[in-house]
Formats: C-alpha cells, sequence, structure tokens
C-alpha cells in the first residue's frame, strides 16, 4: 500500500482527527509568517489568523457538506445556487459583523470610527471583494482536497465492485466446467461397469484424485502449472481406460520454471479433444498435446483428429466460449486463442504472456 493509500484510509477512519490535524497545520503555515519579536505583534497576528481560519472553516465546510453534495444530485440546481449566494452573503456579513464589534476593539486602540450594521449590510463591494474572496480561497483549497479524496474512494469502490464482479463470473464460468466434466466422467465409469472391466476401481480411484484437485485446490485465481500437468496425466489416464489400442494420445510438457495459470482451462481444452475427437473418431483417434513454458512464454497446443462422416455441430462451442471469456476476465491483452478446423483435424493454440501478477501467490 502506497503512502497516499495510507493517508486516504487513515483520513477516512479518523475524521475528526484529520481535520483537526488539517486546520492547525493551516494555522501553523499562516502564522509562521509572522517574524516579528514584539509580543504585541504576535498577539494581534493570533487574533487575525484565528477569525480568519474560524470563518474559512465555516465557509468550508458550508461548501463541501451543503453546496458539493447536492450540486452532484440530479435535482434541480436553481435552489442550490441561491441557497451558495445567500449563504455566502450571511457568511460575509457575520464575518463582517464580527471584525467590526469583536475583533477591531480588541486590536485597535480608541477611539476608531465603527460602521452601523446597514453599513455593513450594503457595503456588497467590500463584502465580495475583501470577506468572500479571503474566506472562500481557503476553503476552496479544503473542498479540492476532499474532492481528490472523495475521486479516489469512489474510483477504488468501483474497482473492488468490478473485481468481485469479474470474481463472481468466473466462478459461474468455473461451476459450469466442473459438473460438465463430471457428467462425463461418471458416463464413462459407468459404461466400464456395465460391461465389468477390471479397470473400473482404477477409474474410480482416478477420479477422486481429479475431484480432490478441483474441489479443494482449484478455488485461488491461479494455481502451479505442474498441478494442472498432473491433473491433464489423470484424466488422460481416466479417458484412456475407455478406449483400447486405437487410441493414440501423445502429451510432452516442457518447462523452465513453475509459472501459474488459471485453473481448468487446460483440463477444458483436453476434455473438448477426447468429447470430439477421440469420442467421435470411429478409426484410429488421434490426440496430441504440447505444453511449454519457456522465458514466461506459456504456449499450450492441442490436436485432435476427427471423424469426416460425422456430421458437424455446434456443442463444442460452448465450452470453447466459456474458456475465451475466463481468458478474457483473468489475462485480457496477454494471450492469443486460435482454432483451427479442418477435415481431418481440431487444433486448439492457446499462448499467454506470464507477467509477475499471474505469478503471484
Amino acid at each position: 500500500m502506497s503512502p497516499f493509500e495510507k493517508l486516504i484510509n487513515f483520513a477516512t477512519v479518523n475524521r475528526i482527527s484529520t481535520h483537526v490535524v488539517f486546520w492547525t497545520a493551516i494555522f501553523i503555515m499562516f502564522f509562521s509568517e509572522n517574524t516579528s519579536s514584539n509580543p504585541e505583534e504576535v498577539r494581534i497576528d493570533i487574533i487575525y489568523t484565528l477569525y480568519y481560519e474560524v470563518f474559512s472553516i465555516i465557509g468550508a465546510y458550508f461548501l463541501a457538506y451543503r453546496i458539493l453534495p447536492r450540486l452532484m444530485s440530479p435535482q434541480k440546481h436553481s435552489r442550490v445556487w441561491a441557497e451558495l449566494i445567500l449563504g455566502s452573503y450571511l457568511i460575509s456579513i457575520t464575518a463582517r459583523i464580527v471584525m467590526v464589534y469583536g475583533v477591531e476593539p480588541i486590536v485597535r486602540k480608541p477611539p476608531f470610527d465603527q460602521e452601523s450594521i446597514l453599513e455593513i449590510l450594503t457595503d456588497i463591494p467590500t463584502l465580495v471583494g475583501s470577506y468572500i474572496a479571503h474566506i472562500f480561497s481557503l476553503s476552496l483549497f479544503f473542498l479540492f482536497i476532499k474532492l481528490i479524496k472523495d475521486q479516489y474512494i469512489i474510483q477504488k469502490r468501483s474497482l473492488l465492485l468490478e473485481k468481485q464482479k469479474a470474481e463472481t463470473e468466473l466462478k459461474i464460468l468455473k461451476a459450469q466446467l466442473n459438473p460438465h466434466f463430471l457428467f462425463n466422467t461418471l458416463n464413462n465409469i459407468y459404461s466400464l461397469s456395465i460391461i465389468n472391466s477390471p479397470v473400473t476401481s482404477k477409474s474410480i480411484a482416478v477420479l477422486s484424485e481429479i475431484l480432490d484437485t478441483i474441489l479443494y485446490r482449484c478455488s485461488s485465481t491461479f494455481v502451479p502449472i505442474s498441478q494442472e500437468i498432473s491433473l491433464l496425466n489423470n484424466y488422460i489416464s481416466l479417458e484412456k481406460l475407455r478406449y483400447d489400442d486405437r487410441l493414440s494420445v501423445r502429451f510432452n510438457h516442457e518447462m523452465d520454471q513453475n509459472g501459474q495459470i488459471a485453473p481448468l482451462i487446460l483440463l477444458s481444452l483436453v476434455e473438448n479433444a477426447f468429447k470430439h475427437g477421440a469420442g467421435e473418431d470411429i478409426s484410429s483417434p488421434q490426440i496430441e498435446i504440447d505444453l511449454k513454458l519457456l522465458n514466461d512464454n506459456f504456449d499450450f497446443i492441442i490436436k485432435n483428429t476427427i471423424n469426416k462422416t460425422e456430421p458437424q455441430t455446434d456443442s463444442g462451442r460452448i465450452g470453447l466460449i466459456n474458456i475465451t471469456q475466463q481468458l478474457d476476465k483473468i489475462y485480457s491483452g496477454n494471450y492469443t486463442f486460435d482454432v483451427i478446423k479442418t477435415e481431418k483435424d481440431f487444433t486448439a493454440h492457446l499462448k499467454i504472456k506470464i507477467t509477475p501478477e499471474f505469478n503471484a501467490s
């Protein structure tokens, strides 16, 4: 957290203390301009500084907490502008009356002339030029600081809401993937149990490992790529139990570091290859997987053969759309995802630039 963020957080939590410190600092700043060693001059300067600061505080809170919030609301502003003019006038005449009948008798030696209340009320040039300008100049400085603080808080809240929205959408996308995978896998095990296959128990054990990973190790935004590789190996071994020697699966992986990646994306691509490749290819299906992570560049290519006689459907597009949406939310601007379909095979190619934020634990 930056010093500015710490300051904003402190000011938000300790509002009264922050205001006291701010106005105290303003008083010290203005009073420090007096370099006189004469006690009487110092006393007069303290009185004048306190006088102007008190009315500056009144003007600042009048603008910041009465006028500004109403100007930013969608209501009609004519009454607000009228209140601003009237309020400024009342503050200035009050300040002038206090000056003439309160401050000047203390700092000036009698006898001296004093304006009447009527003269004070009607001397608009003096009120505007000397009082409103002086009082509200410091008030506007306070207002400027408050606007910066409020804008920062609004922006931070907006970013937080956007992040929460993105996390919720990601959870929804993952929820769409997990039941889909589980449904397919349970169907596979059911098929093995029907024929009393001796590999049924092994299939259940492998499925247990896969579910353990999905349910308890994929809750964070990023997971180690090595974990995803183990998940893919388990999934491939589970799928291979369904097929005889006619299925050929090649999985190569090479990494110069154990980076992190969004969970379940690779599994979805592999699942798609089995479902719409090996599952529909009645001849000799082949699946080739190449995974590389070199110099922070993640490269994943999966290619599966397809059955020429099988009618083309869009059933696999739902999974690909989910994958693309998840990539957009996590790796926006840092990835490319291409699919190439020919008469013989289907290829999905995912490239991700693994920046430091994607390796954060």
